[in-house]
């Protein structure tokens, strides 16, 4: 009886030093907090964190700002944390827009200097983030506000030779020599185009566009979102 006795003990005793160690791992695991030097809310626990913005010629403040960062905690944590810190910095949510699901996150807010959007993704162990906010009053001021319920286009041409481009069954001509960037507003969809010079196709693509949003085409690379 009393070897019976020993062989249920032993595998309780591992099982209880087992469970104490995973308390201590749960226990030890910091709570995400936030970097005061960040201009945008990002967790301190962070491993890998980037804050770019566009500007435009002549205009001091950022039409956008966008944050992309990666952490080692699951999506819940990350969401929480940033529902958190964005109601702190008087951020509205907008739950008619959110999407939660298991594996990623989207919601939309207004923040005190414009419309904002908010998502998260799970893959590989960590939660990405994306923080994108906008500033309608600088993007009027630099002339990249597209007209209501539209988004806009900007394109132009920085060498001396005609160009143009063939958008939604229109041909444009872009003035050569100096830069003079044009715009177009379209209503939201997915658009195929092509930048011509002299004729010919220097670039064939497509750009999805957005209620609210303004896009810049290159003929070098993919359009890039400035508002």
């Amino acid at each position: 009886m009393s070897r019976v006795k020993r062989r249920t003990n032993g595998p309780a005793r591992w099982r209880l030093l087992l469970c104490g160690l995973a308390l201590l791992t749960s226990c030890s695991q910091e709570p995400l907090t936030a970097d005061p030097a960040s201009d945008l809310p990002a967790p301190k626990q962070r491993s890998v964190a980037t804050l770019s913005s566009t500007h435009m010629r002549g205009i001091e403040a950022p039409v956008r700002l966008v944050l992309e960062a990666h952490v080692s905690a699951e999506l819940g944590e990350v969401l929480a944390f940033y529902r958190r810190e964005l109601g702190q910095r008087g951020w509205q949510e907008k739950p008619d827009d959110a999407v939660v699901a298991a594996d990623r996150v989207q919601l939309a807010f207004v923040s005190p200097k414009g419309p904002a959007v908010l998502k998260l993704e799970r893959a590989k162990n960590e939660t990405t983030v994306s923080l994108a906010q906008r500033n309608p009053e600088a993007a009027a001021k630099a002339d990249v506000l597209p007209t209501p319920g539209q988004a806009r286009l900007i394109f132009g041409y920085l060498v001396p030779d005609m160009a143009s481009l063939v958008i939604n069954d229109q041909t444009i001509r872009i003035a050569g020599g100096e830069n003079h960037p044009q715009t177009l507003d379209l209503p939201p969809g997915t658009y195929p185009f092509e930048l011509l010079v002299l004729g010919r196709p220097v670039r064939t693509d497509s750009v999805t566009l957005a209620s609210g949003e303004a896009w810049a085409l290159h003929d070098d690379k993919k359009p890039s979102q400035v508002y």
